[in-house]
């Protein structure tokens, strides 16, 4: 059985095929960078790292974008709020991002496009839009005509009287339709460019198409993001790519489920979040990573607490497992790579069940399990077997339990501690410990 994945554009569970054999190119919508980044904006970040770790583990040769959107009204607002450019905000907050995304284990994608790099792509591609119809110019700004693209709403699976109803769209008596978008911005303060539009800005549903476009060149395989971009985002990212491309964009699209925090949406402006910036130290990024790894991706949940140590306790247990295992491997100076071929069956039978992480967390609870029982009988060809398979599967979920081997002089001091406790010697044995303690070697 091949992967299966929910593409949101069908509504259904489908095989994946890419369109190019073994190559996948896959674009995702990436941060708006004017302030930290909490855990549940992170949890796309988390999401598609792992799934370009999985095709990878498949075969798949991927190619990653994710977009840096660094010209916003909020941008603008907080450049003059800090007395500051908008260049020197976007970077400061962009350079945080991909610190944040670190933290949680996440590597930076293949291609991260700005999309001030691409303004004059995007004014030739509004001008198309505006020369064959799609678009209109109305005292500086310009709208793109929904109308004129006939499923617009098959993404959201809405027709356009229940999108008029639920569009959160300000009162514009410029639109010849209120569902009409913005492609072009006028704009009297902030950054600004010249066009034949006159003085603006490039509006966010734009960015991204034109972005997509100029590194792919044609239909991609997977466009993904949060659930909170399905509608108006990515609805407007298929309508202008039907316009101009003659297709949805993309041929899978994926969504994220939301993260609240102890049953409420998370926002900035309530101040119920956890910035990412904020976390103690790596590894309470990576039971966050946890947490979020093993949620069902399309699934809205709540973060609390209680579940924080749940995952806590767990890694906790994951790690003393995986550290006894390999020391004991290393006592010995047993080295071998096999692996169970059987049980990297079963976690790609569960992942290829559009990512059923919570079996794949059954599974290593099981693994674990066995390696202890390994370990009590210093089983070191089951130990190795276990070890090489646990670390195979994290390595595709990105975590990381921060265990390494022993340097020379710690295995030294490691073999001393066993030797003196074997000898009831308890008072150099507790020295050793000591000392073992300060490494975090026990």
């Amino acid at each position: 059985m091949g992967l299966k994945i929910y593409n949101s554009l069908t509504n259904q569970l489908e095989e994946f095929q890419a369109i190019r054999s073994k190559k996948v190119n896959m674009y995702v919508c990436g941060p708006t960078v004017y302030n930290y980044c909490h855990i549940g904006n992170m949890r796309p970040v988390v999401f598609y790292d792992m799934l370009k770790n999985y095709l990878e583990y498949l075969g798949y040769e991927v190619t990653y974008a994710s977009n840096i959107t660094d010209v916003d009204d909020k941008i603008i607002q907080k450049a003059i709020e800090e007395h500051k450019s908008e260049k020197e905000i976007a970077e400061f907050y962009e350079k945080a991002y991909f610190e944040d995304a670190k933290k949680l284990g996440s590597k930076k994608p293949n291609i991260i496009p700005h999309a001030t790099e691409y303004i004059d792509d995007m004014i030739s591609f509004i001008k198309e839009l505006v020369d064959k119809g799609y678009a209109y110019e109305v005292d500086g700004d310009v709208f793109f005509r929904v109308n004129r693209i006939m499923d617009y709403g098959c993404l959201s699976n809405q027709v356009s009287e229940d999108l008029e109803q639920g569009a959160r769209i300000s009162v514009n008596e410029k639109k010849e339709n209120p569902l009409d978008f913005s492609l072009w911005k006028k704009t009297e303060e902030g950054i600004k460019w010249n066009s034949p539009f006159g003085e603006g800005r490039p509006g966010w549903h734009t960015e991204c198409v034109v972005m997509n476009h100029k590194i792919f060149q044609d239909q991609i395989d997977i466009h993904g993001g949060g659930m909170d971009l399905k509608f108006p985002h990515h609805e407007n990212e298929i309508a202008q790519s039907k316009a101009l491309y003659h297709h949805h964009l993309a041929k899978y699209w994926m969504h994220v489920g939301r993260m609240d925090f102890e049953g409420q949406k998370m926002s900035k402006s309530k101040g119920n979040v956890i910035f990412v910036h904020d976390l103690a130290n790596n590894k309470v990024g990576m039971i966050l990573r946890m947490i979020l790894v093993f949620t069902p991706y399309r699934n809205n949940f709540s973060y609390s607490n209680l579940v924080y140590e749940q995952y806590e306790a767990t890694f906790a247990k994951w790690q003393r497992a995986y550290k006894q295992g390999l020391y004991e491997l290393q006592l010995a100076d047993f080295k071998e790579e096999s692996y169970s071929k059987e049980t990297m069956k079963l976690f790609e039978d569960y992942m290829n069940q559009d990512l059923n992480v919570q079996n794949v967390m059954t599974l290593l609870e099981g693994l674990i399990k066995e390696l202890n029982a390994y370990i009590r009988v210093k089983d070191l060809k089951q130990i190795s077997v276990k070890l090489n398979t646990i670390r195979k599967i994290l390595d595709v979920l990105g975590i990381d339990l921060f265990v390494n081997p022993m340097k020379e002089h710690e295995l030294d001091v490691y073999k001393k501690w066993i030797n003196a406790r074997n000898a009831k010697d308890y008072t150099a044995a507790d020295q050793y410990r000591k000392q073992l303690v300060e490494w975090e070697i026990v």
